[in-house]
């Protein structure tokens, strides 16, 4: 077999597969989970040019929808205000992105570069970087691994651990997994509240998680304290907030479809792999092309665990060069959305369940 490649084409001049002529080109696909974090290693490497066009191309219309829905509203243009704010905080979960990869020291080559934009972006996404980095390298290190739950992860119970709770403990479960609350209550709570002062969520941190989040509150009022000045308390609010509700309710929707979803992986820590929790536990968010492009590739979710290293613009290229990673763990925006109902994992089928599948399958079994 002869493989001839072109920048753009590989032509086979035998009637060999596909497959095998690109293994001429890429390591060949490994046997199991753990093989891909050595392959993936490669797409590591990021460009500090690249990553710099893509702070402008992400914070420059950010500012400048900002400011245009200001203007509608000074103007009396309430309704185009709102409509304006739907674009910004595409651009404003964007510029989440870009600090959550600075947070795995995989958008610049250098961790100052990385620490300090993502502390700067940390202030306009309300999100204390230090702190975050912390729970989030926990949820990286644990996700999926039933026994060391509740960290950086959406709370999930097994189904013998509901059936244990009290009519209050299901009560408050079922509020707490209501869409309602998930996406819209919650996402307020967290970024405008919770991340202000997280007590009782940095034991053990040391200083600098206390210190990021100081830092970050003394930076938020004092960029809030001179807009309001500038332009008053109420556009301030009436333009911010719609702002930075959605785009916190599509950021915790992006969290939950990345591990919430069937068939997925959960297992005990005698039977959890890192690996496996990995390729299997997380997503491959599979959305149109202006949504990728607005979520900066993190429906490549399984990619991104397996070597959180990689900067989102090069996760596609990791996807082209290996086309088998595209169909694991694949989800649909459509298929997306079912996944709503998947509240609980069943340890003895080992998959998430609604509660209406737990009510069917634990009657008259030895499930309780």
């Amino acid at each position: 077999m002869v493989c001839l490649t072109h920048p753009r084409r590989t032509f086979i001049t035998s009637d060999t597969t596909l497959d095998n002529c690109q293994n001429a080109m890429h390591p060949p696909a490994p046997p199991d989970a753990r093989g891909w974090t050595q392959i993936l290693a490669r797409y590591r490497e990021p460009s500090n040019v690249r990553s710099i066009v893509e702070i402008a191309i992400t914070f420059g219309p950010l500012a400048a929808l900002w400011g245009s829905a200001w203007a509608a509203y000074y103007f009396g243009l309430w309704w185009l205000s709102l409509l304006i704010a739907v674009p910004a905080a595409g651009f404003l979960v964007r510029l989440f992105m870009i600090q959550h990869d600075c947070g795995h020291g995989a958008f610049f080559r250098h961790r100052l570069a990385n620490d300090w934009v993502g502390r700067v972006i940390g202030v306009l996404t309300l999100t204390p970087y230090d702190f975050w980095r912390r729970t989030h390298a926990i949820h990286h290190a644990s996700s999926g691994n039933l026994d060391r739950r509740g960290l950086g992860d959406v709370n999930t119970l097994t189904v013998r651990e509901y059936l244990a709770l009290s009519v209050w403990g299901r009560f408050c479960y079922r509020l707490y997994r209501n869409p309602i609350v998930m996406f819209g209550i919650g996402p307020a709570y967290l970024f405008v509240l919770q991340q202000r002062l997280p007590v009782g969520m940095l034991r053990g941190g040391g200083w600098q998680p206390w210190l990021s989040t100081m830092a970050t509150n003394g930076a938020i009022a004092l960029i809030a304290a001179v807009l309001i000045w500038f332009i008053g308390i109420g556009p301030f609010l009436l333009v911010h907030l719609p702002i930075t509700l959605i785009a916190g309710s599509v950021g915790v929707w992006l969290f939950y479809i990345q591990h919430q979803f069937d068939p997925s992986f959960w297992a005990r820590d005698d039977e959890w792999t890192l690996h496996e929790a990995a390729l299997h536990g997380s997503s491959h968010y599979d959305l149109p092309a202006i949504l990728r492009w607005f979520t900066a590739n993190i429906g490549v979710h399984h990619v991104h665990h397996l070597c959180s290293r990689i900067p989102y613009y090069r996760l596609p290229t990791a996807l082209r060069d290996y086309p088998v990673l595209k169909g694991v763990s694949r989800l649909t925006l459509l298929q997306s959305v079912r996944c709503v109902r998947l509240v609980l994992w069943d340890e003895r089928g080992r998959r998430l369940v609604s509660f209406r599948d737990m009510a069917r399958r634990s009657a008259g079994s030895d499930e309780v």
